[in-house]
């Protein structure tokens, strides 16, 4: 049995979780600081203000899409090489990790064609078209986060995929190293180059594929599971498998998505008939705020899935 099995086999169930559950919420509460010092930025900028800041709140569900689909193939990936090497099959968790990284890179391209393709359609549903300056601002951040979907997708579905070959602290490592880049490179772009929403969205993006990039140098040096080719190889059984394990993740952040949706466009249609906000160039800022109070509940719902997702291998 490799070391890192071993020790999940003999060590106590306290120090485990402290060992896996708690690197699983500071990657997850990093996680959510992205979009947090999106915003902070964006609110602090005097030609952005609360149109950038509902423009944000629009963008944030359909990168949630992405977060959905890639729990599902990691958690579902992660519950599948822990149980299978615990069972000592490491040809069938090869096999696992394989497909986990075909299905993220897949899906992550496939989503970025179709959020290129709908990208109006989609900020019509999600709220966009409040007024024109939310809607102008919201395509804008839209269109350069799409380009970062494949690296997002990727970057978190491997990140419980490390944590079951033994490394959670290098999952936390990859996703805070993704996160400190985009602190720095926010105010950079934003207040220096004058990108806006677009200086934004690329100091998320780079902070993505440095996590990405993390991670595919991991997957070089695995402790347990070493790819070759024939990993690779899609194979029905272990892809059903997989999602059925990691569909409940892919559901909870759905359901999140949905509540989203429909809040965002309770606001546009009734928060603009506000006495103080019924103006149509304020009609974005009950949207603004509300983004604002969602980021900050995310904080305590990460902590939460944090400890559940720690406690899987």
């Amino acid at each position: 049995m490799e070391a890192s099995q071993q020790f999940l086999a003999t060590e106590r169930v306290g120090k485990l979780m402290r060992r896996y559950a708690v690197p699983c919420v500071i990657s997850l509460l990093v996680g959510a600081l992205y979009n947090i010092v999106d915003q902070i930025f964006i609110a602090n900028a005097d030609y952005l203000g609360s149109y950038g800041n509902a423009a944000n709140t629009v963008v944030f569900p359909l990168t949630v899409i992405a977060l959905g689909i890639a729990v599902c193939f990691g958690d579902g990936c992660c519950a599948m090489v822990s149980g299978l090497l615990g069972g000592g099959k490491k040809e069938q968790a090869r096999h696992a990790v394989g497909n986990a990284i075909v299905l993220s890179v897949s899906a992550g391209c496939i989503l970025t064609v179709l959020y290129l393709v709908f990208a109006d359609a989609l900020i019509t549903v999600f709220g966009g078209q409040v007024n024109a300056e939310t809607f102008a601002l919201s395509k804008e951040y839209f269109f350069y986060i799409t380009l970062g979907i494949p690296f997002y997708l990727f970057g978190q579905a491997m990140n419980p995929v490390i944590r079951a070959d033994g490394s959670p602290k290098f999952a936390m490592a990859s996703t805070l190293a993704g996160a400190v880049a985009n602190i720095i490179l926010d105010p950079i772009f934003i207040f220096a180059f004058h990108w806006g929403m677009k200086g934004a969205a690329v100091a998320t993006v780079i902070g993505q594929v440095l996590t990405a990039a993390l991670a595919v140098l991991y997957l070089f040096r695995t402790k347990s599971v070493k790819l070759d080719k024939a990993a690779f190889v899609p194979n029905r059984q272990v892809i059903g498998r997989m999602v059925s394990l990691g569909l409940c993740s892919f559901l909870a952040q759905i359901s999140l998505v949905a509540a989203m949706a429909a809040i965002n466009n309770m606001l546009r249609k009734y928060g603009a008939k506000d006495p103080v906000f019924g103006q149509e160039q304020y009609a974005q800022i009950p949207m603004a705020v509300v983004g604002i109070v969602m980021k900050f509940f995310q904080i305590v719902i990460s902590v939460v899935i944090g400890m559940a997702a720690g406690c899987i291998p």
